[in-house]
């Protein structure tokens, strides 16, 4: 078999620039998942921390270790 006589079909011009178009575009989603995704996670993780942090940073007063049980007189309720 002489492989210089061997016909290879071409698509249109058209055609190959609609594969292309499609190919650059499954491209830059796959690209954007697999650079963004990562990105935005950590962002999400830094945010958490940043509330958790001020939510759960609360001042406090010199001298005052009062346990929660006293702030909500649970201990003196009576059943």
């Amino acid at each position: 078999m002489d492989l210089a006589r061997v016909e290879i079909p071409v698509p249109c011009p058209a055609t190959q620039r609609k594969v292309v178009d499609i190919l650059d575009r499954f491209d830059s989603l796959t690209a954007s998942l697999t650079d963004g995704l990562p990105a935005e996670i950590e962002a999400r993780r830094a945010q958490y921390g940043y509330y958790r942090d001020r939510l759960l940073d609360f001042p406090r007063k010199a001298g005052a270790t009062r346990s929660m049980f006293c702030i909500l007189d649970i201990g003196s309720m009576s059943t």
